[in-house]
């Protein structure tokens, strides 16, 4: 079991986990995620690691709680622990000094994006950092973000903080400014990579998207994580998770990630019908004294 040594609400929904997992933290690189069971009747699901302290042994996670597994998951407090964590897992973000490198983090992909936008910066490169949301209250980790860029724009879609407007339009205008840029990440939903991929693909400007469509195994076995590129079919969690942008086919990508809408659907009534019930059974089985099975050393 995996002990829960720090766990904070830092956006509606969005909650900051700090685990113990010394043997993760001392392998995992930028852009690598991990696979998380939080009890032993729970679905696997992929998080990207946000970040890592090798001398304390520990990751930090961030979950947003969309679905039943990730509401769960937020119900846990330090204390408690997680059943399995498996990884680091999937390629480690490719950095080098590239020069200006502009990186959008949309919503929680700002945590994603937030370990390579790091690495980037320390590898010489002039960091541009741009941060979204719907409101002021979903724009996440911005103390953290400025802390490793060298310039940061925020954006809200209501307007309420930063400019109003997507995290597209200040990419637009600095490329329209003929401002250098050298490479672009780009992580959040689906339409808002594929917005970034065409708005950079005219001018031939490499750019980066990190694709978590589902994945449950997490070692390409089970073909859940499928995309299609323009050299044929990959899987996300072990060709990725940061694929080219220009070659990602985005409507098969859209069309994918639909997949299991309705499941996914029907297990969160179950869980707005049943929250009581849940939340009991998962804090039976993630505090730490319970008698949650062994799976073998921790990370």
């Amino acid at each position: 079991m995996f002990p829960i040594v720090e766990a904070e609400f830092i956006a509606p929904d969005v909650k900051r986990f700090v685990i113990e997992a010394p043997r993760i933290a001392r392998k995992r690189r930028a852009g690598q995620f991990v696979i998380v069971r939080v009890h032993p009747h729970g679905e696997r699901i992929p998080l990207t690691i946000a970040d890592g302290d090798p001398r304390r042994g520990v990751i930090t996670l961030i979950v947003q709680g969309i679905g039943k597994t990730t509401k769960l998951m937020n119900l846990l407090e330090a204390g408690e622990s997680i059943l399995d964590l498996v990884g680091p897992l999937g390629r480690a973000s490719e950095v080098e000094n590239f020069g200006t490198a502009v990186v959008i983090g949309g919503g929680v992909g700002a945590a994603i994006a937030y370990p390579t936008a790091k690495a980037l910066r320390e590898a010489g490169n002039h960091v541009i950092s741009i941060l979204g949301g719907r409101s002021r209250e979903l724009v996440i980790l911005e103390p953290e973000i400025r802390a490793i860029s060298d310039e940061v724009l925020v954006t809200t879609d209501d307007g309420s903080y930063g400019r109003k407007g997507l995290v597209i339009d200040p990419l637009k205008e600095m490329i329209a400014l003929g401002r250098p840029i050298d490479y672009v990440l780009a992580i959040g939903p689906v339409r808002m990579m594929q917005a970034v991929a065409e708005t950079t693909r005219p001018h031939h400007i490499r750019t980066v998207v990190s694709l978590n469509s589902l994945m449950v195994d997490g070692t390409g076995m089970c073909g859940g994580c499928r995309i299609i590129t323009n050299d044929g079919a990959r899987f996300a969690c072990v060709d990725g998770p940061e694929f080219d942008a220009h070659t990602v086919n985005f409507e098969i990508l859209v069309q994918r990630n639909r997949a299991y809408a309705d499941r996914e659907a029907e297990e969160l009534r179950e869980f707005q019908e049943h929250t009581e019930e849940m939340a009991n059974e998962v804090h039976h089985w993630c505090r730490l004294e319970s008698a949650c099975p062994e799976v073998g050393p921790r990370g």
